[in-house]
């Protein structure tokens, strides 16, 4: 049964919502400690990786470390940092703050992944959480799908073709379509006509200008890295434990791919969700919307939650983007009581079953609750 927008009390709810975030105070260097004690998990998993991905078959437990590692990169530092959640914690270092992270040369150190961070940070901090579940979203789904969707194909082979995409989403959709909204702000800004879709053959080709930028800004140098740098440091114990590293490496990739398809993609989808065709008018709208159009997974502790890349907190999120991520620990039972006060649907279910609504979902066997006016 879908939600009757209009007699939520708006206005009650943006005070509910705010009191949320006095209550649970400025971020303090506790919560930086936490940061970098996740930090920590992350490292630790990549270098054990690497520790036993020379060694056949011990290197498939390593690529699974790897995986994790990189994902806890991506979803556990990245993520929080570039959105400014640590940046008025008290003396914190630059590179823990937005202007400072992944930042020119940092990017190698900070954040060195197929995607660009500063794209990344456009698409995602800006155009996504701004305009969620709209059609100016670049992550809606239900669009972004419309051609599989809507297409003649037998719904097993829909599904075959998801299962390939979800291994390697990052290269053939993030990655381009990221840098895609960046070259469309830019030539905005300069009066420039803007592109409709990054699988045009220009957006690819090196020898075009959008295309160029994808591979020398994106692929090369993390292909260089993850590739052939750091499986030619094994070269020492032989060319075999360079071929079982790189083995691993590529392994690692598509467990990446796998893994922050399952954790980012059904925060946002499923037939009990919703999408809108106007853009919202006042915070209390954008707080309903976050709301309306975002769900959790199970929550805590700790370590359940670094799996999750704390995207299990999605709608405590969506609702305060800049926020450290213990915080949104702290917050998840009284927004949970603030959803039930409000007679609003506070959705939270295991990652799989999201999983299952998703595909169902990106296939077209389901569609997206809608609202068309508020």
């Amino acid at each position: 049964m879908q939600l009757n927008y209009s007699q939520v009390d708006q206005g009650q709810l943006t005070n509910d919502i705010d009191d949320i975030k006095k209550t649970i105070g400025k971020p303090t260097i506790e919560d930086f400690k936490h940061l970098k004690k996740v930090e920590f998990w992350g490292r630790f998993a990549a270098v054990l990786g690497y520790s036993m991905a020379w060694i056949f078959p011990l290197n498939i437990l390593g690529a699974l470390l790897i995986s994790i590692g990189n994902i806890s990169r991506w979803a556990n530092v990245a993520h929080p940092v570039m959105h400014g959640a640590y940046d008025k914690v008290p003396g914190i270092p630059k590179r823990y703050t937005r202007k400072g992270f992944a930042r020119g040369w940092r990017r190698a150190i900070d954040w060195l992944d197929w995607i660009e961070p500063a794209a990344w940070d456009h698409e995602h901090n800006k155009l996504h959480h701004y305009n969620l579940g709209e059609e100016a979203d670049p992550d809606n789904i239900e669009i972004n799908l419309e051609w599989l969707r809507n297409s003649n194909l037998p719904m097993w082979m829909r599904y075959l073709i998801i299962m390939i995409f979800a291994g390697i989403w990052k290269i053939v959709y993030y990655a381009p379509n990221t840098l895609k909204m960046t070259a469309n702000a830019e030539r905005r800004r300069h009066g420039e006509p803007e592109v409709d879709t990054f699988l045009r053959l220009d957006a690819w080709s090196p020898f075009a200008a959008d295309g160029f930028r994808l591979w020398t800004r994106n692929f090369l140098p993390y292909i260089t890295f993850r590739f052939v740098l750091l499986p030619m440091l094994f070269l020492p114990l032989g060319w075999e434990a360079v071929t079982n590293v790189l083995l691993a490496s590529l392994l690692a990739e598509l467990f990446a791919n796998l893994h922050s398809f399952l954790v980012i993609i059904p925060n946002h989808s499923g037939d009990d969700i919703y999408r809108f065709e106007q853009p919202s008018n006042s915070r209390g709208e954008f707080y309903l919307r976050q709301i309306m159009g975002t769900v959790n997974y199970k929550t805590g502790p700790n370590h359940t939650d670094f799996l999750h890349g704390w995207l299990n907190y999605q709608v405590e999120h969506h609702l305060f983007p800049s926020l450290p991520l213990n915080h949104y620990q702290e917050m998840q039972p009284i927004v949970k009581q603030v959803c039930e006060k409000h007679n609003l649907p506070y959705r939270q279910e295991n990652v799989f079953i999201r999983l299952r609504k998703t595909l169902d979902l990106m296939v077209g066997k389901t569609n997206l609750l809608v609202i068309k006016h508020a």
